[in-house]
């Protein structure tokens, strides 16, 4: 059943864009600082324990609410809201859409649009030197697919929708407990533990599919020179499983395109072209996911 609505749901994810707004869940912010607030209160606790509580508090209601449905229409009321809870498990936002609108910038040489676009991507501090930019979005279009996309089938599959939507949670969590110490100047010792906590449960959560991602990105791409960029540990000074997931996904994923730079070559350009080709290899990951799920499914591997 898992399984059939996870197909359900990924083809309902590529035809439903115009949904997606709905899929960042700011209403949640409010939940979550509150969590957040009563976790600085708790300064001889580990920050990591309010933290897990948090995110058990919010998976709670999808829990009791999957649990209650039991049989209920033999089946068909569990798999609707499967597929539901998956569409706002995915994304928030779609990186395909995100690739678009940054390759439009880039031919229009927008400079404001582009670093809109760029932001949106890699969802952080934008570079100044334009050749460093673009290789920052191809690096984060091979971590964002991971974090808005593969790990939330990966977690599908393994423990079904509530799988799926903890994940997710941790990672709405992590998102804003981020952006709230970055919008202070003046942040505390707690509030940074708080934040810390968010950091390494998210990536946890994210640690085994991330590694799957990788794999799949050398059977997608360039086996060789993914191979080689993951020979090339880029751990050192690395300090949480979140930061060593991103790098090796980063690492991988570019090492698959096997892009090469020229002295002369337009930067708009070659930014597209790059963009594109990250995009394209996740692209094909996902297709090749799609056709082990879809056997699976055939052979009712469903759990």
């Amino acid at each position: 059943m898992n399984l059939i609505a996870l197909l359900i749901g990924l083809v309902i994810e590529h035809l439903a864009t115009q949904l997606f707004h709905l899929r960042e869940l700011r209403w949640l912010d409010r939940v979550i600082d509150s969590g957040f607030r009563q976790a600085t209160r708790l300064v001889h606790w580990p920050a990591l324990i309010p933290v897990i509580l948090l995110a058990l508090m919010l998976v709670l209601p999808v829990f009791i609410f999957i649990f209650s449905l039991g049989d209920a229409l033999h089946g068909f009321a569990y798999l609707v809201l499967a597929i539901v809870v998956l569409f706002f498990s995915l994304g928030p936002k779609d990186i395909g859409e995100n690739v678009v609108d940054y390759c439009k910038a880039l031919e229009e040489a927008d400079e404001e649009r582009i670093q809109r676009t760029t932001k949106a991507i890699v969802e952080s501090d934008v570079p100044d030197d334009p050749r460093e930019r673009i290789h920052r979005v191809e690096q984060a279009v091979c971590v964002q697919a991971n974090n808005r996309l593969f790990a939330v089938i990966f977690w599908f599959v393994l423990l079904g929708p509530l799988g799926a939507w903890t994940y997710r949670v941790t990672d709405l969590i992590r998102r804003r407990a981020v952006f709230n110490v970055s919008r202070v100047d003046d942040t505390s010792e707690t509030t940074a533990q708080v934040r810390d906590a968010s950091v390494i449960l998210h990536g946890w959560l994210a640690w085994i599919p991330a590694r799957l991602t990788a794999i799949g990105y050398a059977i997608a791409g360039h086996f060789d020179g993914a191979l080689a960029a993951w020979r090339n540990s880029g751990d050192k000074g690395v300090s949480s499983p979140s930061e060593s997931s991103e790098n090796l996904l980063a690492r991988v994923g570019v090492g698959a395109m096997a892009l090469e730079d020229g002295d002369d070559d337009d930067l708009a350009a070659r930014g597209v072209r790059g963009a594109t080709a990250a995009y394209q290899l996740v692209f094909r990951l996902l297709l090749i996911w799609a056709v082990a799920i879809a056997t699976m499914t055939l052979y009712g591997w469903s759990v």
